[in-house]
């Protein structure tokens, strides 16, 4: 393919007004090489959506997969973040992490569904998230595993309010999760607005507790950083992961 194949590109905006986050709401959509509104598609929701796109480079690897390695076109929503509330939304114990949930689970995921030609089974929907986006990504399918099953998690911030809610399920509790489960070597200190932490070590704890409860775990620790330079490296891969069948 020629460099201007993978540039050309449908990116669409939308804005949603959310009742329970008493705002707007912007939605980047990527729509894949031929997309045809009559076939339905497999979809990938993006926290962060805005960085995701710019500093993940999501939509060049998808086209890429697409076009090169014969994947199944699929759909991209990108949503993007309230960046003086991401804490509070996206962090478990935020004080506005139950109003997101409500957000993504009864307003975001339906106003997809209902414009665009998706497909609503087990699997088909796939979060993506970094850091805390990757944390609210694993504890909104913790919350609808009926809706929710895949999940890719670049660096979870993966800290007590996890392993408490990881510690709350029953044996075989997360027998329809897939987690693709990402992080950096150097991630031993990361600076937060809630402190210094240990990341690679939470990401290392938390990968049997999922696995003792059933859950199917994708785990890769290699080397990096904090930072959207190593998550645009392994994006490809988790993609390859989480849309393999």
């Amino acid at each position: 393919m020629t460099s201007n194949e993978y540039a050309r590109r449908t990116v669409l905006k939308e804005s949603l007004i959310s009742e329970a986050l008493g705002k707007e709401r912007t939605l980047r959509v990527f729509l894949p090489p031929g997309y045809n509104d009559m076939v339905s598609h497999r979809v990938v929701y993006c926290q962060d959506g805005e960085e995701c796109f710019n500093f993940g480079r999501i939509a060049t690897h998808a086209t890429r997969l697409i076009l090169d390695e014969g994947i199944e076109p699929f759909l991209i929503v990108g949503v993007d973040v309230d960046m003086p509330n991401r804490t509070d939304e996206y962090a478990p114990d935020g004080g506005r992490s139950e109003a997101y949930a409500r957000f993504f689970v009864e307003e975001l995921m339906p106003f997809v569904e209902s414009r665009y030609p998706v497909r609503t089974g087990d699997g088909d929907r796939v979060l993506v998230g970094d850091s805390l986006g990757g944390t609210v990504s694993l504890h909104l399918s913790l919350q609808v595993p009926d809706l929710i099953q895949k999940v890719i998690a670049l660096s979870g911030a993966f800290l007590e309010s996890t392993v408490d809610a990881i510690e709350a399920v029953p044996e075989g509790g997360l027998s329809r999760l897939q987690l693709y489960q990402l992080i950096g070597t150097e991630e031993t200190a990361v600076e937060t607005s809630r402190g210094t932490f240990d990341f690679l070590e939470a990401n290392r704890r938390l990968r049997p507790m999922l696995a003792e409860r059933g859950a199917s775990v994708h785990y890769v620790e290699k080397a990096g950083k904090h930072l959207w330079g190593f998550w645009q490296n392994e994006l490809p891969d988790a993609l390859r992961w989480a849309l393999r069948e």
